[in-house]
């Protein structure tokens, strides 16, 4: 392909290291002028693209996008937004070609979790059947864990390092005033349907007495007996009962604990709460007093305790995306690759992007202890190297110091449109 500008755009959840990711792709493209002119951003990801509300990312210098590895968030927005079949709109294909077409865009970057492979996946097939040629390669990312064929997820390993030390932390709070206070703690975190991050709090402690005493995981359906005489267990020995609860808790018959009614953009069940719910039947069966905590954004932008290795990576998957995409690999994406546990090896490889569209990679029923209330020593070995290691943002006023980069959106060439 001869020398092409590039797309590139975040898509669903951020994390605290997504804008690493940002920074891989950026400046990689950034050593290649020969081969890549303008790279451009869209504004709110693919919805950006389809707006043409498009960044371009050469008004930014070297030092602002480096100082996007230690930003959370999305530097340029993210969206929701999946885009249907081809032949069920027809629509919204052209004007992404339309798009691309007027800003002679030859390498589309879409850097999302399992929803967004399958767009990526979707627009590195419309090339040839609308007659205009696009590299598009998918860069992963979720918090969740929950991507196919690689053996993480960038973004994962900052969540589960700021879980566990959460955990570790308000433990030794609620210990030292068990004897007159609270016994019993649930703290909530995200995982709809798998249960990594619930997994990850695991690492706080190391044996049945150490919290978190419970971990309720999504791939476990909830047995409120079990559980009740494991929390009466936990008090009577140790004094307290830490918890950790994933947000995709499920009675036996299916249902969610916390199921709202209300659907999310990608159809979803908007899940409203599981950690109150875990709590008040606490209160009922046994009278304990509690606290529960909600950690929803918070654990996934928290910068400040980002796991090294996973910074690491979330910037090498960018900067292989763009490799991929110059030695003209369309519909494929970077993955990570283990080698070893101890010490920990890693290599970033390739795969197709349709092995990894709307794929759901559940905890093995091998990390989960006998009982369904904690890890394994099996799963231990796979989460420890992913926390492994600080990198702190630079601090001034003893505040973080992240960049928020001006969104001046280019010149638009085309009449507008509503997706």
């Amino acid at each position: 392909m001869s020398r092409k500008n590039a797309l590139y755009a975040q898509s669903g959840g951020v994390t605290a290291v997504i804008n690493a990711t940002a920074a891989g792709v950026i400046s990689e493209c950034r050593l290649n002028p020969d081969r890549i002119g303008t790279v451009f951003a869209a504004r709110n990801g693919i919805l950006g693209a389809l707006r043409e509300e498009l960044v371009d990312t050469a008004a930014y210098t070297d030092e602002q996008i480096a100082a996007l590895r230690h930003t959370p968030g999305g530097a340029f927005g993210s969206c929701r937004f999946k885009l249907k079949g081809l032949e069920e709109n027809q629509a919204e294909y052209r004007r992404l070609i339309e798009v691309l077409a007027a800003h002679d865009i030859g390498y589309l970057f879409y850097n999302g979790g399992g929803d967004s492979a399958d767009t990526a996946y979707k627009v590195s097939k419309i090339g040839d059947e609308l007659d205009y040629p696009v590299v598009c390669v998918g860069v992963p990312k979720t918090i969740d864990n929950d991507l196919p064929v690689t053996d993480c997820c960038p973004g994962f390993g900052s969540v589960a390092k700021y879980v566990a030390v959460s955990m570790m932390e308000a433990s030794l709070d609620v210990e030292s005033m068990a004897e007159t206070s609270t016994k019993v703690f649930v703290m909530e975190v995200m995982g709809r349907h798998a249960g990594w991050i619930a997994a990850a709090g695991g690492l706080a402690g190391n044996g049945p007495d150490e919290p978190p005493q419970i971990i309720l995981f999504p791939e476990v359906p909830f047995d409120q007996e079990a559980f009740l005489a494991r929390v009466r267990q936990s008090v009577e020995q140790t004094g307290y009962c830490s918890i950790v609860v994933s947000e995709g808790v499920r009675w036996p018959d299916g249902r969610f604990l916390a199921d709202s009614g209300v659907k999310d953009a990608f159809g979803h069940a908007q899940l409203g709460g599981c950690a109150p719910v875990v709590a008040g039947i606490v209160k009922a069966e046994l009278g304990y007093k509690y606290h529960w905590a909600v950690l929803d954004y918070l654990q996934r932008s928290a910068r400040h305790l980002a796991s090294a290795v996973d910074l690491e990576q979330a910037t090498a998957v960018g900067q292989e995306a763009v490799r991929l995409a110059l030695a003209g690999k369309n519909s494929v994406i970077p993955v990570i690759e283990r080698l070893a546990d101890k010490p920990y090896r890693w290599k970033v490889s390739e795969a197709q992007l349709a092995d990894m569209a709307n794929v759901e990679k559940m905890m093995p029923r091998s990390f989960i202890t006998e009982n369904g209330f904690g890890i394994t020593e099996e799963c231990r070995r796979y989460l420890e190297p992913l926390i492994e290691g600080e990198a702190y943002p630079p601090y001034a006023a003893g505040l973080p110091q992240y960049i928020r980069l001006p969104l001046t959106l280019i010149d638009q060439k085309l009449d507008a449109f509503a997706p």
